[in-house]
């Protein structure tokens, strides 16, 4: 496994894979890597004949309040993991790498940023949407592969590739949960033995939810009420950010789940800000 800062060198070896013919496939991380990260690696891993993994904790998507300087990291772990996995190369660039001095173009899709998370977090995907374009630029790849869990950024990037022309294919792959539902999260290392047992409810709301509309075209601010009600119930120790139900790739909000719909949660809890969602399946 080769393992690169310099962004000239890597863009120049990729350059190389390409006029080779060969498949590659990136992998973008902020590292701390968890099963969820691995099974991203694998995928690809299977589908590529050269895997890039690139680990860089991005500034520009936290806030001034956000936990940039407290986010997990750990280099040495995270590079005997993906050695184990296969990689063929880690690109770790540090800040100074990727942003020079001055630096003062970004990349923006607003309609699908401003809702959900981006309405807490505004500047949160135009720091996503412009590292995942430079990060492109960098590698060239053939197919990048992103978490589910993370579905309104993985909607917004795959419409960025969409309206900048990009040849890439991006792939969505499913949630990693550990055995009691939790979504695998890096900031699941945040919680304390109290809040983690509580964290487990977030996907159980999410089941009761997929079960109330099984049968019947539900109504949204039902759904709501009644998984705002059991959140508060039980995750005493959490603060609900938002419970949306939205148009799977419009990111807009529904009113009656007579279609596909993406129910998306977010919940404070102690340091840790969680986030999980399921897809909804009425009768349509």
């Amino acid at each position: 496994m080769k393992i690169i800062r310099d962004v000239h060198k890597l863009q120049q070896v990729c350059l190389d894979l390409r006029s080779q013919g060969l498949k590659i496939a990136l992998v973008p991380t902020m590292g701390c890597f968890h099963e969820g990260h691995l099974s991203l690696m694998r995928w690809a891993r299977q589908n590529c004949d050269q895997l890039i993994v690139s680990l860089f904790v991005n500034p520009t998507q936290f806030a001034p309040h956000e936990d940039l300087a407290a986010y997990p990291r750990d280099l040495e772990r995270d590079k005997d993991l993906a050695q184990k996995e296969g990689v063929d190369i880690l690109f770790t660039p540090g800040t100074e790498d990727l942003y020079l001095p001055g630096h003062s173009t970004w990349v923006e899709v607003p309609d699908l940023a401003r809702n959900l998370c981006g309405a807490s977090r505004p500047t949160h995907f135009r720091g996503v949407a412009t590292i995942v374009c430079k990060l492109f630029n960098l590698t060239l790849p053939h197919v990048a592969v992103f978490g589910q869990k993370d579905w309104q950024q993985l909607t917004i990037i795959k419409r960025m590739v969409r309206d900048l022309n990009l040849p890439i294919d991006v792939v969505g792959r499913p949630i990693v949960r550990e055995p009691d539902g939790l979504a695998m999260s890096s900031r699941n290392t945040y919680l304390s033995l109290t809040e983690r047992k509580q964290a487990c409810f977030i996907y159980k709301g999410l089941l009761m939810a997929q079960t109330m509309v099984k049968d019947t075209h539900e109504q949204a601010e039902t759904i709501k009420r009644a998984l705002k009600e059991f959140y508060q119930k039980n995750i005493p120790a959490g603060r609900i950010d938002y419970i949306e139900l939205v148009h799977p790739e419009q990111l807009t909000p529904v009113s009656l789940i007579d279609q596909p719909t993406l129910l998306a949660v977010a919940i404070f809890l102690g340091k840790a800000r969680l986030i999980d969602n399921i897809l909804l399946r009425g009768k349509g």
